[in-house]
């Protein structure tokens, strides 16, 4: 296992396409973290999650601390990736995660980082 899998689980290979979900069974949820979540490798750690767990979306660093992101999967994956997160690890420490419901996007593929 590598260091940075061992760390923050996942794989740690740069986000390549996954496999599009059935738009049938497929829910879209903004989510919204507080905390121990900037500077201690947050949005690599929820992207090869998301990426291992097949969920395509989104995840940002905010100005004001918080780290914003958008997850689209089959909705039993999505709220296991959403417990992986707030959960965190030893150096990610979510203290608040605020969620809502958003229109499935059709055709996503890709789980990215934006800046």
């Amino acid at each position: 296992m590598s260091f940075w899998k061992n760390i923050f689980g996942g794989s740690s290979e740069d986000a390549e396409p996954v496999a599009p979900v059935n738009l049938e069974n497929a829910v879209r949820k903004a989510g919204r973290a507080e905390g121990r979540v900037q500077g201690v490798g947050f949005r690599f750690f929820v992207q090869s999650n998301a990426k291992t767990m097949g969920i395509t979306g989104w995840v940002k660093n905010m100005s004001d601390g918080s780290v914003t992101m958008e997850l689209q999967g089959e909705a039993p994956t999505v709220e296991r990736l959403i417990a992986k997160i707030k959960r965190g690890n030893d150096w990610i420490k979510v203290t608040n995660f605020e969620i809502s419901d958003l229109p499935v996007v059709k055709g996503e593929d890709k789980f990215a980082i934006r800046y």
